[in-house]
This record gives structure tokens, sequence and C-alpha cells, in this order.
């Protein structure tokens, strides 16, 4: 089994692809909110994918962005890769497909971008954590906690 990451462009099988991919992630429902993507929600991004024997088993997409305002984690008008999903097929996962995925476009957008930022709506967040935090090396800035009453 050779996998292999790599950047692509919206193509028709691309799209195709990563629809049906988010379409599966949302029927996991495995995160607050989730939703099937459409082509608009593509559109834009880079997109990262991790191919198996011609087929996509994960992808990470995100785009460049500025920082609108001076916050605490970097200065105003900063250049930061902002990872919009990052997805692994469920039979795949925990076998370093995300991790080479993330690894992938870090070292792509690295010329290009100071920081890379995420957001995540996960329901495990303790297995996210350690993904992010532990494996990846990101840093905690933030979370929103809820409580229904």
């Amino acid at each position: 089994m050779d996998m292999e990451i790599k950047e692509v462009e919206l193509s028709e099988y691309v799209v195709k692809e990563l629809i049906a991919l988010s379409g599966d992630w949302e029927a996991e429902n495995s995160s607050h909110g989730y939703r099937k993507n459409a082509y608009e929600d593509l559109k834009g991004n880079r997109v990262f994918i991790a191919e198996e024997n011609s087929e996509m088993i994960g992808y990470l997409f995100g785009k460049l962005e500025k920082s609108k305002q001076s916050r605490s984690v970097m200065p105003e008008d900063t250049c930061y890769f902002e990872v919009e999903e990052l997805y692994v097929k469920p039979a795949r996962r925990s076998q370093g497909v995300g991790s080479a995925l993330f690894r992938f476009m870090e070292a792509q957008v690295r010329p290009e971008a100071e920081y890379l930022m995420l957001g995540t709506a996960t329901k495990d967040f303790r297995a996210i954590l350690h993904f992010y935090i532990d494996e990846l090396g990101m840093e905690f800035w933030s979370a929103r906690l809820f409580k229904k009453l």
C-alpha cells in the first residue's frame, strides 16, 4: 500500500470525491453541526489529498488569511493558513494519514504563512487535542464550552 499526499486543483473528480467524503463525515455525526460540503465551500481553498491505490482516503483544505487585528497569538496583518477541514476515512484513522496530510500542507504553506490556525467542533475533544497538540505540536489558544440546562 503506497500512500501519496499531494496538493490538487478543484477538478470535477476532486470536487466529487471531497463532497462524498464530507457526506460520510456528516453521517458519522462526530462533529457538532457539521454538514456535507457543497462546491461553494471548497472553492478558493488550497486542497491536499491522501490517495492509496488511486482512492482518496483523506483530505485537508484551507486558505491563506491575514490577521485583522492584533491578538495575543499574532500581530495584526500577519499571514496565516486557516485549516478549514481535515478528514480521514474511519478505516484509515490512527495510521498516520492525518499527520502526513498536515505535515505536507505545513511544508507547502510555510513560505507564505507565519502561523497555522484551525478550529474544531469534534465531539471527541480529548482525541483531537492529543492529535493536534501532542502529535503535531500545535498550541492551545482558546475554547468555547457549553452546558445544556
